[in-house]
């Protein structure tokens, strides 16, 4: 999705938005694909946890970057593509979804091992 929006914002998009509307489409496309990224890190992580708090660390931090990048990217997306800008808060929260993400592999990386 990241890269069709991407194609769109570069061809089939230019001539139809504003260049502050194209901005949003390329935000929104960057976004979700370095968090889709992160996700799949995540995802190829989940396995490997030894620990249960570890893997609960890693769904949460999945959980909050596959909401982070609907909220983010899509509330960029549409209010590109329609002008709704009554969904100017969606993008916002999103964000603070995706921070939150981060915040949780963080909070993993800093825990100690458990003393068996």
């Amino acid at each position: 999705m990241a890269v069709v929006m991407q194609a769109l914002a570069a061809h089939a998009l230019r001539s139809r938005l504003t260049p502050a509307e194209l901005a949003q489409v390329t935000l929104g496309a960057d976004f979700q694909l370095w968090h889709a990224l992160a996700l799949i890190g995540v995802a190829l992580l989940i396995p490997h946890a030894q620990a249960r708090h570890a893997a609960r660390w890693l769904a949460m931090a999945g959980i909050a970057f596959v909401l982070g990048i609907v909220a983010f990217s899509g509330g960029l997306y549409v209010m590109a593509l329609s002008g709704l800008s009554s969904l100017h808060g969606v993008a916002p929260l999103g964000g603070a979804l995706l921070i939150g993400g981060w915040l949780c592999l963080a909070a993993l990386a800093c825990q100690r091992e458990p003393r068996p």
